[in-house]
Formats: C-alpha cells, structure tokens, sequence
C-alpha cells in the first residue's frame, strides 16, 4: 500500500499590486494630514493674532478709564504708556503669522476704531469679524 502525500504550498506575503495599494492608501492619508494641519496653523495664527489685537485695545481703554483721558485725545508717547513692564500691557506683541503691528499715533482711539492693527489684516483676515465696542 502507497501513501500518496499532497501537500499543499503557499507562499505567505503580499503580491506587488496589494503592496502599491497600501502605499498609495497611507501617502494619501499623510497628504490630508499635512493640508489639514496647514488650515490649523492658519487659524490658530489668526486667532492669537485677534487676541494680540484685543488685549493691546483692553490696555488703551484702562489706561484712558485710569488717567480720565477721553476717546480721541492726544497723548504724547502713549504707546510707551501702554505697553512695557509693568504697563497695562506687559510686552510687544508680535504677531503669530509673522506679520508685523502698525500702533496708531499718539491718538487714543474712538470707540470702534483699533489702536493696533496687523500688516495681514487684507490677506489673512487678522482683524476681529467685530469690534465696533471696543
């Protein structure tokens, strides 16, 4: 009596299309992650740039509310009355999104005009949606 053995012989592995599969599947998911991560970046600039922007219009209007200076007077050397240590705003800000601030003049502002603006307001939008209160 014979016993015939059949055995059966796969190969374990991934064929070459499976592999290209996979590859192209998970470059895809990393280029999502990268547009995405850009639009976050983007957002989260703007959003401390508006901060900037905010807390610098805050130290305006103490520093007018403490002094008893009224909207739109002049003031000489009023940005250095604002900002810097011990001031109501404690350092420069410098804006996220590597733009620069332009500061009004000696002015204080008139509610609903910003003391500080951001060179990205055009392009970027760094400029709060509303502000007529502050």
């Amino acid at each position: 009596m014979t016993l015939t053995h059949t055995q059966n012989t796969r190969k374990s592995g991934m064929t070459l299309i499976e592999l290209t599969v996979v590859i192209l599947v998970l470059l895809s998911l990393i280029s999502i992650l990268f547009v995405g991560a850009r639009a976050w970046k983007k957002g989260s600039d703007r959003a401390g740039c508006i901060m900037n922007i905010r807390n610098v219009q805050q130290g305006v209007r103490s520093f007018q509310n403490i002094n008893g200076h009224n909207a739109g007077d002049t003031i000489a050397g009023a940005r250095s009355e604002i900002i810097g240590r011990g001031k109501f705003v404690e350092s420069t800000p410098i804006c996220p999104g590597a733009g620069t601030y332009r500061y009004g003049d000696d002015d204080l502002p008139v509610v609903g005009d910003l003391y500080m603006t951001c060179s990205l307001s055009a392009s970027d939008k760094h400029v709060p949606s509303t502000f007529s209160d502050w």
